[in-house]
């Protein structure tokens, strides 16, 4: 007996016949809870409806129709995005693209893919590791997080301080605009290709000009080589000039990650322990790749620097299963604040290298300032710092603490020329932290722009930047949905 839509309402209905059926919509209260956040999930808010179309043409259909009847919309992958990038904060119709997930196309001559946007990322690697090739973003979420929400976050990794991040690896995109059109934009894999850089403006746009369909990304050969060092300092100071002492001597590892006391507590306590000293200040990741030949000389010039800086401990792994323990021991650090805290903020700044020591400081003192731990689990190679703020939201005046001490973490990273996000995006989590890099003039010339792709801003509106009427909005739901506190309501700059 065919399935019978519980509703009057007339749009709902519509859309159910766009995706072919009630089978491919959600609408109903119990179902929708599932996507009032994202990976923030400070704030929530809930849907009008979920639709899962099966190709571009339905995503078309589903957007023409909410653009010419005012409804807001917003595309959503995993859901695994940290700053808020697919909360449905204007009651949007969400269009689910997770029943989208085919690889369509591989080209291992000139070396690259076709995937349609829930495609997930390591499924990517898995499916052509056989035949020598690797997709070489890689965030920490990649065993679930899909490509297309890489590309509206411009995710990065812990190897992009060799490889870059998302937008490095893209050669062309299928959208459909907030219009409904669809169009193709395409590099043809010519490096610096003449006209305006409209992969870069899309991609880690987050959702803002368009939705992306199908994207055909850049892959690469696997390296003749690896290696991976652990080394362990008694205090972050060492391992933070270590990093710096590496890189300035010439040597440009595929990864570089380091980890604090607090974030080695975490990842010891969850599912993947490899017997780290509980006593140690930090550990650096270090992984070399490339040609065979010279791999063994670039480990050994990272050994002595580590034991220049008072390394207490480095060895390298003996193994492909060690390595692979010691990558998935970093690899859920974020989950793993879980098993240490009923709650965690990460944050998701980046500064100068040579500034780590100076900012690891600042948010020490920001932790004893707030009276919550921060651990910190962060790509040191290119500067991407991840502070998680572990707090309790049952305690009255800790929600409120810990978004006090997120955006003073970030205010350290641009009060030293660095930028308030690498990979995590802005999404409604730092919206008036761009304030902290950008003046009113460069903020107005991005809403220009946004303005260009999507004039309605009916496509994922109130997120990115900031905005007076916005700001008071979310200041009220955080003093609604908040537990009381004594202290004030952090003060947006």
């Amino acid at each position: 007996m065919p399935l019978k839509l519980k509703t009057k309402d007339k749009h709902i209905k519509k859309l159910a016949e766009i995706v072919n059926g009630p089978k491919s919509i959600l609408y109903l209260k119990e179902d929708l809870l599932a996507y009032d956040c994202d990976g923030f999930t400070i704030h929530r808010h809930m849907p009008k409806a979920v639709v899962f179309p099966k190709n571009t043409e339905e995503v078309a259909a589903i957007v023409k129709y909410c653009a010419s009847h005012n409804l807001p919309f917003l595309a959503r992958g995993a859901g695994t995005g940290l700053s808020g990038g697919a909360i449905p904060i204007n009651e949007e119709v969400i269009i689910s693209l997770v029943r989208m997930k085919r690889l369509v196309h591989v080209d291992l001559e000139n070396r690259r893919a076709v995937v349609e946007p829930g495609f997930v990322n390591l499924k990517l690697t898995n499916s052509i590791s056989e035949k020598g090739y690797y997709y070489a973003p890689d965030p920490s979420s990649q065993y679930c997080c899909t490509i297309g929400g890489n590309v509206a976050e411009n995710a990065g990794g812990a190897h992009c301080l060799k490889y870059g991040v998302t937008t490095n690896h893209i050669l062309g995109l299928e959208v459909v605009l907030p219009n409904g059109e669809i169009i193709e934009i395409s590099s043809d894999g010519i490096p610096d290709a003449p006209g305006y850089d409209l992969l870069g403006l899309l991609t880690g746009s987050e959702g803002t000009l368009g939705i992306v369909t199908k994207i055909t990304v850049r892959i690469l050969k696997n390296p003749e080589a690896k290696q991976t060092v652990l080394a362990y300092f008694d205090k972050v100071s060492d391992g933070s000039y270590a990093v710096s002492d590496i890189i300035s001597a010439g040597i440009v590892p595929a990864a570089l990650e380091m980890m604090d006391k607090i974030a080695i507590e975490g990842v010891e306590a969850a599912s993947f322990p490899v017997g780290h000293p509980k006593d140690i200040a930090a550990l650096l990741l270090i992984e070399v790749d490339g040609i065979e030949a010279g791999i063994d000389e670039q480990i050994k010039e990272i050994l002595e620097v580590c034991k220049k800086r008072n390394v207490r401990e480095v060895k390298v792994a003996q193994n492909e299963q060690e390595r692979a323990r010691w990558w998935a021991n970093r690899k859920t650090g974020f989950g793993a604040m879980g098993a240490i805290s009923p709650d965690y903020l990460v944050q998701d700044g980046v500064i100068p290298r040579s500034k780590l020591p100076e900012v690891l400081e600042r948010i020490n003192q920001v932790s004893e300032e707030v009276g919550l731990r921060i651990a910190n689990i962060f790509h040191a190679g290119d500067g991407n710092l991840h502070p998680l703020v572990l707090f309790d939201s049952r305690k009255p005046g800790e929600t409120e603490k810990a978004l006090k001490a997120g955006t003073a973490c970030l205010k350290a990273c641009a009060d030293v020329g660095g930028s308030i996000t690498g990979e995590h995006g802005v999404g409604i989590e730092k919206m008036e932290e761009m304030r902290f890099v950008f003046n009113e003039e460069e903020i107005q010339a991005q809403t220009a722009i946004r303005e260009v792709f999507n004039p309605k801003n009916l496509l994922n509106a109130g997120k990115i930047f900031p905005s007076p009427g916005r700001c008071v909005e979310i200041k009220k739901e955080m003093k609604a949905t908040s537990v009381k506190s004594e202290e004030k309501l952090l003060e947006f700059s």
